[in-house]
């Protein structure tokens, strides 16, 4: 039994980090209407330009019982600024002239890819393939009814938390947070209505952006930082987009949460190199038995 909660804690932390980066990916499907499989390379991104901060400006003495700094707690703050930049370059370059010649969907999604390979084997190319860290400070584990818990994932889920119910007041009472949710509903009659589509577009890049910097930035902590992070990431970030319903925020992180505990969870009857499968099985299940997700619409 004490086996299982510990899974489950892990599943707890892994769905949060994997809910910050679902968030992205259901503002893309709603708002900017494709499917863009470049978003795990943002992931990766933030968190290499997060390790650039640090390698400049130093991680700093470790917080308390915490391995890092506020070196990396203040890097955050750049790194996604940098991703969001990329984000909307890469707009620039490829998306917005794509659908200013009205592409299909496909095309985007082609695209996408294409701008996927480029972004994985530039950081590949730059950094190496070799796994890198924030810091090798070592931390001591800490108990909490039975359950191990490093402190450094109490951090993590924390500030997941926080971001979470930050971006559910902003897209609930902001101005632009309106017009998003405007945008998304129709972007035709939110441009008779006067709405600048183009602007709510470029915002819709910046803050997906942003959030996957964080999730980067935070699997890294957890883990290690490789080119290949948010890659295979992917797969779960689309499963939990879908799952909770394409375009509803609330459901990505409930789908979030319920890839991870599910994949933590999977290990305890099947081997764990098939754990990176159980967001696929999720995956397919949801589209068969119910194709608009847990809290999406029916078409």
């Amino acid at each position: 039994m004490s086996q299982f909660w510990q899974h489950l804690a892990d599943g707890v932390l892994s769905g949060a980090i994997i809910a910050l980066g679902a968030i992205g990916v259901a503002l893309s499907l709603s708002i900017l209407r494709f499917a863009n499989f470049a978003h795990g390379e943002l992931l990766t991104v933030g968190a290499y330009m997060a390790l650039l901060c640090v390698a400049f400006v130093g991680v700093g003495e470790p917080i308390g019982e915490l391995s890092f700094g506020w070196g990396l707690v203040v890097a955050v703050i750049p790194a996604g600024v940098l991703t969001a930049a990329l984000a909307l370059l890469t707009d620039r370059l490829v998306y917005r002239r794509l659908r200013r010649r009205n592409a299909a969907r496909l095309t985007l999604i082609f695209a996408s890819f294409g701008v996927s390979l480029i972004l994985r084997n530039a950081i590949h190319l730059a950094f190496g393939g070799e796994p890198e860290y924030f810091t090798r400070e070592l931390t001591i584990a800490v108990r909490l009814l039975g359950v191990r818990v490093m402190p450094d994932q109490f951090v993590v889920l924390g500030a997941s938390l926080v971001v979470v119910v930050a971006l559910h007041l902003f897209l609930k009472y902001a101005t632009l947070g309106l017009t998003m949710r405007a945008t998304a509903e129709s972007p035709e009659l939110a441009r008779v209505n006067g709405i600048d589509v183009d602007r709510v577009i470029a915002w819709t890049w910046a803050l997906a952006a942003a959030l996957a910097a964080m999730a980067g930035v935070f699997l890294g902590l957890t883990v290690q930082l490789r080119p290949e992070m948010g890659f295979n990431l992917l797969l779960a970030l689309f499963a939990a987009a879908i799952l909770g319903g394409a375009g509803s925020m609330i459901g990505a992180v409930v789908g979030g949460l319920l890839v991870g505990i599910t994949e933590n969870l999977s290990v305890m009857v099947i081997s764990s190199g098939y754990r990176q499968a159980v967001p696929f099985v999720l995956l397919v299940a949801m589209l068969y038995f119910r194709p608009h997700g847990l809290f999406g619409e029916r078409s």
